[in-house]
């Protein structure tokens, strides 16, 4: 059994995971020849919704939207609120359910996956000690290690 932390992307398809990955260090590659710009990044990632607040957030809305119409227009509606528990279960309990593959393929990211550009970049910036001073590719590439390891 996975770690929690890791289920959302053990059940992501592999070229998603690449795809989600590469876009992370190709913007740590970015930073590691504009480290001016690096402050600014952090900013933005802290303010980045990771995947479990994004399903929360869906969730939270449909269920409103379900409730509202079921009271008004017709307790047909009803289904979309059960629904939606159902899926948040099955997240909650197996980190996969139906609305997990579409986020994933819009690029949502796990909160892990944040950190791991978080802590790339802090690299960089020298948090945690110097990364060396070869091309900035190559420091990229070490901070990335570093953020993974």
């Amino acid at each position: 059994m996975e770690a929690t932390t890791e289920r959302v992307s053990a059940h992501t398809a592999d070229e998603i995971n690449d795809r989600i990955r590469r876009e992370s260090e190709s913007r740590v590659s970015y930073f590691a020849e504009h480290p001016k710009e690096i402050d600014v990044r952090l900013e933005e990632l802290d303010r980045e919704w990771d995947i479990e607040r994004t399903l929360e957030a869906n969730a939270a809305s449909i269920t409103l939207a379900g409730v509202a119409l079921g009271a008004t227009a017709s307790r047909k509606w009803l289904f979309l609120p059960a629904l939606v528990s159902g899926f948040l279960f099955q997240h909650a309990t197996q980190g996969w359910c139906p609305p997990v593959p579409i986020l994933r393929r819009f690029g949502v990211r796990t909160a892990s996956e944040i950190g791991r550009e978080r802590n790339a970049l802090k690299a960089l910036r020298g948090d945690f000690g110097e990364i060396g001073d070869g091309a900035a590719c190559e420091r990229a590439q070490e901070a990335f290690r570093a953020a993974g390891a």
